[in-house]
């Protein structure tokens, strides 16, 4: 056995610039095998790229990288499983609180309530006096002119007297300031007297007594009047009695 000889065996040693030449050489192959594999794989798609390629692609690595999503994806569905029934309670508490608002109400809603139906049932009473005063108001007047047409009425003769002796005779001073008197009276409370020669017939407003031809007359007219006629607004309380001059046929 030959002796250890400790500078031999040093000297046998690689240097540090062998080492480095040795590693450039071994990464310069490395990458030209995977550049080799590139262009085998790019002339065949079928032959799987890599190996890790391979793993990922089939069925088991399909299903353990489906795994975590199927556990989030049932995770999330039980979650909103657990949701629903308290959506569906909350809905059914929402149910029955708005129909026992319905049924009970608050003191204030009462006393809204309650106003609304006061003023309601005001405002019906006040219509209905409204209605009652208008009608009280009509009826007041037509009471009104019922009391002056039986005033009126009654003393019909003595006005037609009074006309008669104005047109017949002459009146004195203090007979005329009588009559003047008692047209105004009925002038104030709406008595309204017609009936003059040579205004037209009206067979609303003239009575005729008599129709007398007249060669000049164009159409019918009062020639005479026997008595005044008197009116109050457009009601006639007596129509005027009157000669009518009647153009010839």
């Amino acid at each position: 056995m030959s002796e250890f000889n400790k500078d031999d065996y040093l000297n046998d040693l690689p240097d540090a610039d062998d080492l480095s030449t040795a590693g450039t050489a071994a990464s310069t192959g490395a990458d030209q095998s995977a550049s080799s594999a590139s262009a085998a794989n790019a002339a065949d798609p079928a032959k799987p790229e890599s190996a890790s390629t391979d793993s990922a692609s089939t069925p088991d690595g399909a299903a353990a990288s489906a795994a975590p999503s199927g556990e989030g994806a049932g995770a999330a569905n039980a979650a909103t499983e657990g949701e629903k029934p308290a959506q569906a309670e909350t809905n059914a508490s929402t149910d029955a609180e708005s129909a026992s608002s319905d049924d009970t109400l608050t003191p204030l809603g009462k006393a809204k309530k309650e106003a609304a139906d006061y003023l309601e049932a005001l405002q019906r009473e006040r219509a209905e006096f409204i209605n009652y005063r208008n009608r009280a108001t009509r009826e007041q007047e037509r009471f009104r002119q019922h009391g002056i047409i039986d005033v009126l009425t009654a003393l019909l003769p003595a006005l037609d007297d009074i006309d008669r002796i104005r047109e017949h005779s002459e009146m004195d001073d203090s007979f005329k300031a009588v009559a003047t008197k008692i047209d105004k009276a009925f002038a104030k409370f709406g008595v309204e007297k017609f009936g003059e020669k040579g205004e037209a017939f009206d067979p609303t407003r003239h009575d005729a007594i008599l129709h007398k031809p007249d060669p000049n007359a164009e159409r019918e007219t009062v020639d005479t009047v026997v008595e005044a006629g008197y009116r109050i607004g457009d009601r006639v309380i007596r129509a005027a009695r009157v000669v009518v001059a009647s153009p010839q046929s």
